[in-house]
């Protein structure tokens, strides 16, 4: 569909602009990425098997990576439910880090910050439309229902069928044994 051809790209541009403006120039994100950075991978370390990196700069580059991946599979249409979940993965940590409304006093700014993390929001609720877009065609689970729902009416039939055709065979030998009977 024409709308799908123009609204992916529109929507993945910015995190491919963004993505490699992050990978070229790190620095100011690493600094917001931080103390997201300590925070997630000490709760992490005491959940998970393996141990994350705590290098800030190395997730602002790896989220970066993500972004500019996801944003030009999602731009081309390759794989674009599986590269909008990814970005919506990406703009969790990316609007928590890069927006913290909540933590200026300044009114001015925290407005600003506010309509930044509003934004991000938005752009997640964007993503995930694509992350369910089936394009049209039936989504997984409805055709799983579908094919149950085929399968126990079929099983339903056969079942008929079968109880018919064993009153019938008991018909024809009540039938034979009134016959050797007599």
């Amino acid at each position: 569909m024409l709308v799908r051809r123009i609204a992916r790209p529109l929507l993945a541009a910015p995190f491919v602009v963004l993505g490699v403006d992050a990978l070229r120039n790190p620095g100011k994100r690493v600094e917001l990425a931080k103390p997201l950075v300590e925070k997630v991978g000490g709760a992490a370390e005491d959940v998970l098997p393996v141990t994350l990196p705590r290098d800030a700069e190395q997730w602002v580059r790896i989220n970066a990576g993500v972004m500019v991946g996801g944003g030009a599979l999602l731009g081309l249409g390759r794989m674009p439910r599986l590269s909008a979940l990814l970005l919506t993965g990406s703009m969790v940590p990316t609007t928590l880090a890069g927006h913290p409304f909540w933590t200026f006093d300044d009114p001015q700014q925290r407005g600003q910050q506010r309509i930044q993390f509003l934004k991000n929001v938005g752009l997640v609720g964007a993503l995930l439309l694509a992350a369910v877009d089936t394009e049209g065609k039936p989504s997984v689970g409805y055709r799983a229902r579908r094919a149950a729902k085929k399968a126990a009416d079929a099983t339903e039939k056969s079942i008929e069928n079968a109880q018919k055709r064993a009153a019938k065979a008991q018909k024809k030998a009540e039938k034979k044994m009134k016959k050797v009977r007599s």
